[in-house]
C-alpha cells in the first residue's frame, strides 16, 4: 500500500499536517501510529546546502524508525535552524520504508562580522565556526539555532586560548557596504583603543583626520566603531580625489608579545591603506526615463567628461536625481546605476535604469501635539492643496521652517516644542500621500 502526505511550515508558525491527493486522500494516521524505516531523504529548493548537510540538520537518519510526529519534528528542526524561511514536506510509505521529500526555501544569509576579538584573525574565528557547522561559508541567517551554535563555537575557541567570555550576536547595518551583518561580540569587553595609525603617511598628518580621532581613541575597542570611522571620516578624503576603489583595513592589532598572553587594557590599532588609482568620468546613459530628460538628469550629476570624479559628489548626484523626481510627486522612483570601471584607462561610465512609477497626490495633513489655534496657523501656512501633485521639496522646506523659523508658520503666537516628528504615509493603490506631523 502506498500513502502520501504533505505538511507545510512557514516562519515559526505552528506545524500542520495536510493531506494531499497525490495517490489517495486519506485521514492522516494518529499520533503514536506504527512507524516505518526512513529509506530516503530528498530536498527540493536547496541553493547553498547539499542534501547530506540539510538531512543532517533535520536530525533524521536513513534506517531510522519514524512516524508522523518524527517527520513533523524534523521539519520543525529545519525551520528553527534559521537556515530556511519556509519548509514543506511530503512522504510516501512503501512496504520497505518511507520516501521523504522536503521542499524548502533557504533564508537570506548575512556575512559574519567579529567585533571585539583583537586577539585573532577572522580566518581563525571562521575556522572555529566551520569545525562545528560544516556548511558554514562565512554567512549566517539573521536568527535561529545555527547562529547560537556559531556563537557557542566562538566561545569554545576562546576557552582553548585561556579566555572565558560570553559571546553574543545581533544583526547590525554593515559599516562598510550595503546590507546587514551578523555581528558577534564579547559582552563586557574592557579593552580600549590606545591609538589609530595608518600605512598612508598623509593620513597620519592630516588635520582633518586628527581632529576626529577623539571620536574613537580612548573608547572601548570595537572593530565596528573603527570601520564606521574609516567609512565616515577617512574614505570621503579619497573619494573626493577620484580614488573610487580605495581599500581601508581591515584594522590590525600589532603587538610584539605572545598572542596567547593577555592583551594590555589599551591597544594600538594599525590600518593598512591602498589608495588605488584616480578615476575619470567617461559618461552616463539613462534608460527608462520619460518624465525627465537625459540632459536634465546628467546635469544633476555635476560631472565633466574626462575630469577626475569626485566620488562624494557622484553619490550625492544619485540622490539629487531621486529628489528631482520627488519634486514632481514621483516618490517611488527607483534610480539604479550600473558602474562600469575601465581599469586600464582608469575611467568610469554608468548605465542608469530608471523606474519612474506614478506621481502621488496630496491627501490629508494630520497634526498632533498643537493647540487648536496653533493648528489653524499651521494649516494656513501649508501650501499644497488636497488632490494636488505632492511636491516633496515644499514639504521639506516646510519642515525646515518649523525647526528653524517657526515664526514664519505661527507668526506671533507663543509656542514651544523641541521636536517635530514627521512621516509620509503613502497609498500606492490610490496614488495619495498623507503628511503626519507630531509636535513634542
Amino acid at each position: 500500500m502506498l500513502r502520501t502526505w504533505c505538511a507545510c511550515l512557514v516562519g515559526f508558525a505552528a506545524l500542520a499536517l495536510i493531506p494531499v491527493d497525490l495517490v489517495h486522500a486519506q485521514t492522516p494516521p494518529a499520533a503514536g501510529a506504527p512507524t516505518a524505516a526512513v529509506r530516503e531523504i530528498r530536498f527540493d529548493g536547496l541553493k547553498t546546502l547539499s542534501e547530506s548537510q540539510a538531512a543532517a540538520l533535520s536530525g533524521l537518519q536513513i534506517g531510522q524508525q519514524a512516524g508522523r510526529d518524527d517527520l513533523q519534528a524534523a521539519a520543525n528542526t529545519l525551520l528553527q535552524s534559521g537556515l530556511f524561511s519556509a519548509v514543506k514536506f511530503n512522504f510516501q510509505t512503501h512496504s520497505d520504508g518511507i520516501l521523504l521529500t522536503f521542499h524548502v526555501e533557504e533564508a537570506e544569509r548575512l556575512p559574519a562580522y567579529f567585533d571585539n576579538f583583537p586577539w585573532f584573525a577572522d580566518s581563525e574565528l571562521n575556522d572555529a565556526i566551520r569545525a562545528k557547522l560544516s556548511f558554514y561559508n562565512g554567512t549566517l541567517p539573521g536568527a535561529g539555532g545555527v547562529v547560537d551554535q556559531a556563537a557557542d563555537a566562538v566561545a569554545a575557541f576562546l576557552v582553548t586560548h585561556g579566555l572565558q567570555a560570553a559571546v553574543e550576536h545581533q544583526v547590525l547595518a554593515n559599516p562598510t557596504a550595503e546590507g546587514s551583518v551578523q555581528e558577534f561580540h564579547i559582552e563586557g569587553g574592557s579593552l580600549q583603543i590606545a591609538s589609530l595609525q595608518f600605512s598612508d603617511a598623509a593620513l597620519n598628518s592630516s588635520k582633518l583626520v586628527q581632529q576626529h580621532l577623539a571620536e574613537i581613541v580612548g573608547k572601548p575597542y570595537s572593530r565596528m566603531a573603527i570601520d564606521i570611522f574609516l567609512t565616515e571620516q577617512v574614505r570621503p578624503i579619497f573619494l573626493r580625489q577620484g580614488r573610487l576603489r580605495v581599500k581601508l583595513g581591515p584594522p590590525e592589532v600589532r603587538l610584539a608579545q605572545n598572542p596567547n598572553q593577555k592583551l594590555p587594557e589599551k591597544i594600538p590599532v594599525y590600518v593598512p591603506v591602498d589608495p588605488g588609482d584616480i578615476y575619470h568620468w567617461k559618461g552616463v546613459e539613462w534608460k527608462g526615463n520619460s518624465i525627465l530628460s537625459s540632459i536634465t538628469l546628467t546635469g544633476d550629476l555635476s560631472l565633466i567628461v574626462g575630469e577626475p570624479i569626485d566620488g562624494m559628489n557622484l553619490e550625492a548626484g544619485w540622490e539629487r536625481v531621486r529628489e528631482r523626481y520627488a519634486h514632481l510627486g514621483y516618490l517611488d522612483a527607483k534610480v539604479e546605476p550600473d558602474m562600469a570601471f575601465d581599469n586600464q584607462a582608469h575611467a568610469l561610465s554608468c548605465s542608469v535604469r530608471i523606474e519612474e512609477g506614478s506621481p502621488y497626490h496630496f491627501g490629508v495633513l494630520n497634526i498632533t501635539g498643537l493647540s487648536p489655534s496653533a493648528e489653524r496657523r499651521l494649516r494656513d501656512a501649508w501650501t499644497i492643496s488636497q488632490g494636488a501633485v505632492f511636491d516633496k521639496l515644499i514639504y521639506e522646506q516646510f519642515l525646515s521652517a518649523l525647526q528653524t523659523q517657526p515664526s514664519k508658520v505661527f507668526r506671533d503666537l507663543p509656542l514651544h516644542y523641541d521636536h517635530v516628528g514627521h512621516w509620509l504615509q503613502t497609498d500606492a493603490a490610490k496614488s495619495t500621500v498623507d503628511v503626519l506631523l507630531d509636535f513634542q
